[in-house]
């Protein structure tokens, strides 16, 4: 199934496919993971995107640190999953969307096409929101005209492109660490309390029984787990130039779950940096009802007593939202291309997805004014975890396939994990879904 795979026509050597020099022979193994280091930073933007932002300040703020938990085993579903989606591109040679239409009708190919859509334009939304709220925040930009000005990063994202995959990652990188920063210097002076956090991470019934904790927790995991990502990573970890023999892919797979589950891990960090920031400074207060990422820029400083809080969180949230474009740019092309064959050039897709995402953010905005924006970013995440299921099962069903995975299939240890997993993930999203209607 492998060689078959390689063997259509769509060539791993082609454009940035195979295009970053892996080192062979006898070398250090530290250089041959630094040249594997790059894909697990991309994918891990979409884990810490604007979306993030308002699910764990609300859940932090609302409910203190009890939803540290679910913070704690969305990331690790998201290693998992991530995992299974590198070595998918690696085993294989076919991302997640080529493999979907390798292997299903028309018919389902175009759900899962449209799903996937649906996942970027809900994730884009985000990113819309998050930049225009950022820019509002630091410069006073209205929100409309600062939804406007964020369209203009298409040509960012083409910029990079053009210069070379690597310089794709390093900005990416630059921007994660900029993120890092702001949040660290945050929690040292909330000064949280070491006992509420530990507890924070043990399981409570309560987010389950409760449906306003479920519903945030339920939000935390759509803004955590993207579908897309699970396209977007099974595609650029086939940038690397590993050799192509059993040997090589093994090897690619190792460091690739490596730098997936580190940079994953500094997802973490953050999410729960937000929510634990949040708590320290809103739960048990006057503010304990606070939804808005702009009234909690106005608050940080002052109860924090940080003047520069306020503008640390702003300054992240602009780099998150920058960095998600990026990501959100190209999981739109890989779909595209992966499920319908069908290519467009990377600045005409950016305009389209975010077209799509700016009109939305534009009418709530004259209509309902900033709470409304508010309610619509907590909405999109919601949206986004009801379109997991569409991305999750068909790569545990890939993976565990024996005839699609040769050698490289998952034992049946990780592959009834994989399956629990999804059928958790499932079963969340159908109790939310019930809770809404009814």
């Amino acid at each position: 199934m492998m060689s078959t795979a390689l063997g259509e026509g769509e060539d791993r050597r082609s454009g940035v496919l195979a295009s970053i020099h892996v080192p062979s022979g006898n070398v250090a193994w530290f250089r041959r993971f630094l040249a594997f280091v790059g894909p697990g930073y991309m994918i891990s933007v979409g884990y810490m995107d604007p979306g993030n932002w308002a699910t764990d300040l609300q859940g932090g703020a609302q409910f203190g640190y009890t939803l540290l938990i679910v913070v704690m085993l969305s990331n690790l579903m998201a290693i998992l999953l991530q995992a299974l989606s590198a070595r998918l591109g690696i085993a294989t040679g076919r991302d997640l969307a080529q493999a979907c239409r390798d292997s299903f009708p028309k018919s389902l190919n175009i759900v899962l096409w449209l799903a996937c859509e649906i996942a970027i334009i809900a994730c884009d939304l985000a990113e819309v929101i998050g930049t225009a709220v950022a820019l509002q925040l630091l410069f006073g930009i209205p929100l409309v005209w600062g939804a406007l000005i964020s369209a203009a990063d298409a040509f960012l994202v083409l910029l990079l492109m053009n210069r070379g995959f690597r310089y794709l990652e390093a900005f990416v990188i630059a921007l994660l660490g900029i993120i890092a920063v702001c949040f660290m210097v945050q929690l040292v002076a909330a000064h949280p309390p070491l006992m509420g956090i530990v507890k924070g991470f043990a399981p409570s019934l309560d987010i389950v029984t409760n449906k306003k904790l479920l519903y945030i927790a339920i939000g935390i995991i759509g803004a955590t787990v993207m579908p897309h990502n699970l396209y977007l990573h099974s595609s650029i970890v086939q940038t690397r130039d590993f050799s192509p023999t059993s040997l090589g892919r093994r090897d690619a797979i190792r460091w690739a779950t490596w730098d997936g589950t580190i940079a994953l891990m500094l997802a973490l960090f953050i999410n729960a940096a937000i929510l634990i920031v949040a708590a320290a400074a809103f739960h048990g207060t006057i503010h304990q009802g606070i939804t808005e990422i702009g009234e909690a820029y106005h608050l940080l400083s002052p109860i924090l007593g940080l003047g520069i809080a306020s503008t640390l969180f702003a300054v992240a949230l602009l780099a998150a939202g920058t960095n998600s474009t990026i990501t959100g740019t190209l999981a739109g092309q890989i779909v595209m291309e992966g499920f319908l064959n069908l290519r467009m050039p990377h600045w005409a897709r950016r305009l389209l997805t975010r077209s799509l995402a700016l009109m939305p953010v534009v009418v709530v905005t004259v209509l309902y004014g900033d709470r409304g924006v508010g309610e619509l970013l907590i909405f999109s995440q919601i949206v986004l975890s009801m379109q997991l299921p569409f991305a999750v099962v068909p790569l545990v069903l890939f993976v565990s396939d024996k005839r699609k995975m040769d050698e490289f299939v998952i034992s049946k240890a990780v592959s009834v994990v994989s399956w629990v997993v999804s059928g958790l993930i499932i079963f969340l999203n159908g109790k939310l879904l019930f809770d809404v209607c009814f």
